[in-house]
């Protein structure tokens, strides 16, 4: 046979052997309960739970407690106010602070504002006072709400004591007296300061690389559970190729996550109001890179996998971690260096960075290309360890073919 065409044969062959193994990929994907659980169900349902469950964004109506010891007009003013805030209401005045702790206990309230004895007469001495504020931090929406109530009014309540203070003034004299530096608070990328809008962005990319762990993981796990020598690649010539494995396999992950993509990323932040303003063509963009490192990463975790049930067992617990370290829920400034760098492995992290980045602040391509060049860095990465793995599994089958066949 001449050399172009045994060389045209091999191309012919790869590319047919390709489509085979994608076809055979894609009927283990859905003859399989478990992965069509994790590739369809978890990604178009969890995206909607979590978007339910944040739908809200800010608490309203918190409530609290006062404990009154200085029983005065400007004590009972700041309680007026601080209660006619939309976000907290004042269930009850106590006499004394063991009494309000009781009701915390019971939940009945979830903070308390202290009014001391000498509160009015220090103020009308011309004294600073203070007024505390206790909060139950098991909820930070809590404590947000009481905080920022409680200063809002202290802030006018003191601006109109100094006025008061100042009676011979003139207009421009007053205002200079009582706000002479002029402050205007501007909430940008998140206009309603909620708890939806800076969250669940990142998780609904997590959710993209938690589901393909585990559904590749469940494959490659049952297919060594039925394989009869426990291997990674079933006894068939059309899997003797790497290559031809490989991109087989990623062809069918790519056609099945294309529409969880566009569901995850365009059509559930539509159906919430969540930020949405960065261009769909960098989206676009950005997330094809990350979807491959996504992808040849759960590859290579799935060589591992030798029954159904170990994904479960490894990576489940892994997503309240990988959200912690991929500096969202917390700052990534107060990560020690070592978990960023662990963060680093997973390509949610710079998927995640760059994705809110894009989504929320309208952020280019350039201004997020340390991210993107880090997803096609671990995509290419992914890769190789994929083929290295793949290889090892076509070897290993070959040799105990070979082996049977001189028995």
């Amino acid at each position: 046979m001449k050399k172009e065409h045994r060389l045209r044969y091999i191309i012919k062959q790869g590319i047919l052997d390709t489509f085979y193994i994608w076809k055979d990929e894609l009927k283990n994907v859905f003859r399989d309960e478990g992965v069509l659980i994790f590739f369809f169900l978890v990604p178009f349902a969890y995206p909607l739970l979590y978007s339910f469950i944040y739908n809200n964004e800010v608490v309203h109506e918190a409530k609290m407690v006062v404990v009154d010891q200085s029983d005065s007009y400007l004590s009972r003013e700041f309680t007026r106010r601080v209660n006619a805030t939309p976000d907290v209401e004042v269930i009850a005045v106590c006499t004394d602070m063991e009494e309000a702790k009781r009701m915390l206990d019971e939940k009945k309230a979830y903070g308390i504002l202290y009014f001391p004895t000498e509160f009015s007469k220090d103020l009308h001495r011309g004294k600073q006072t203070t007024v505390p504020l206790y909060c139950d931090m098991s909820s930070l929406l809590f404590y947000k709400a009481f905080l920022l109530s409680a200063t809002e009014v202290s802030l006018d309540l003191g601006k109109e004591l100094r006025r008061h203070n100042s009676p011979g003034a003139s207009d421009k004299q007053e205002q200079i007296t009582v706000d002479p530096v002029p402050y205007e608070s501007v909430t940008i990328f998140n206009s309603q300061n909620g708890f939806a809008s800076f969250l669940v962005p990142a998780i609904l990319i997590l959710v993209i690389q938690q589901t393909l762990v585990l559904g590749i993981g469940m494959l490659g796990g049952t297919a060594r559970e039925k394989n009869s020598l426990h291997n990674l690649v079933p006894v068939s010539p059309h899997f003797n190729g790497t290559l031809r494995v490989v991109f087989g396999k990623s062809l069918t992950y790519i056609l099945i996550y294309v529409v969880v993509c566009i569901w995850v990323v365009a059509v559930v932040p539509k159906l919430f109001s969540l930020p949405q303003v960065g261009d769909p063509m960098t989206i676009l963009l950005f997330l094809l890179p990350y979807l491959f490192a996504c992808i040849f990463f759960a590859m290579t975790l799935s060589g591992f996998m030798t029954n159904r049930e170990a994904p479960m067992l490894l990576f489940v617990f892994t997503s309240v971690i990988l959200l912690f370290i991929s500096g969202v829920s917390w700052p990534k400034e107060a990560i020690p260096p070592f978990w960023q760098v662990v963060g680093y492995a997973f390509p949610s992290t710079p998927g995640i960075q760059g994705f809110i980045r894009i989504n929320t602040s309208g952020a280019t391509l350039n201004e997020v290309v340390h991210e993107y060049h880090t997803l096609w860095i671990q995509a290419g990465v992914y890769f190789v360890l994929a083929c290295i793995i793949y290889r090892f599994q076509i070897r290993r089958r070959k040799k105990f073919e070979d082996f049977n066949v001189i028995m």
